[in-house]
């Protein structure tokens, strides 16, 4: 009795030194939701955001939480964002260790899954870094944006007071040349009118160079006379 109580303490001690070992994010539960034993193959419910990592051939062990040193070996088949079909290596040891049925949940790990988080973590390291290098690029185009905004208003407002000032002086020059055009106007009705005046004076005082007219008494020219 000694010894078999020994024994389990032993092999339940190694399991769970083994279980420290293995890597956390290797990790993951689940529920059987189908069993074909013709084929021996099943099909697993899983929740966890790193199924994506979960890869087809990968290695998957699982077993149940109350005894972790009895694990059915399996590898990856099929997988979707919810389900994953392992094919068991040894269904009938599966079935007589493990309380195989559906609905049975278990605990899995994957070391394949492990080396897959790794180099995801790698890729998104990298892509993280590329990220900040390309928004460090974005952050120096926006201020040149920016900056081209910041000049546009400001030769735009120079601009609008040149042109102000020329609008005053257009306005300037335009209101003198009707200053010209009224003083040319009234300079012009002014001489218009001395010049009626010597007109009129003109009239009054117009000589003829004789004092005698030719009188046309007559059909023939030769008998005018003057008188």
């Amino acid at each position: 009795m000694k010894s078999i109580l020994c024994a389990f303490f032993i092999s339940t001690f190694m399991g769970l030194a083994h279980a420290a070992q293995l890597s956390e994010e290797g990790f993951f539960s689940g529920r059987l939701s189908k069993i074909s034993r013709d084929i021996s193959v099943v099909r697993v419910k899983v929740d966890f955001d790193n199924i994506k990592y979960v890869n087809v051939k990968d290695k998957v062990e699982f077993w149940d939480e109350k005894n972790d040193t009895l694990r059915c070996k399996s590898y990856v088949i099929g997988r979707t964002s919810a389900y994953i079909l392992l094919k068991m290596s040894d269904m009938k040891f599966c079935e007589k260790n493990l309380y195989f049925t559906t609905g049975a949940y278990f605990k899995f790990f994957s070391e394949d899954l492990v080396n897959n988080v790794k180099m995801g973590r790698e890729v998104v390291g990298i892509l993280i870094k590329k990220r900040m290098a390309v928004q460090g690029q974005m952050d120096v185009r926006n201020k040149e944006i920016q900056g081209h905004m910041d000049r546009v208003n400001s030769i735009n407002a120079r601009y609008q007071t040149l042109r102000e000032k020329l609008e005053q002086e257009w306005q300037k020059e335009l209101h003198a040349l009707d200053e010209d055009k009224t003083y040319s106007l009234r300079s012009f009705k002014d001489l218009e009118r001395r010049r009626d005046e010597i007109d009129q004076k003109l009239e009054q005082y117009k000589l003829k160079d004789e004092n005698l007219t030719l009188d046309r008494w007559s059909l023939d020219s030769n008998l005018y006379f003057k008188k």
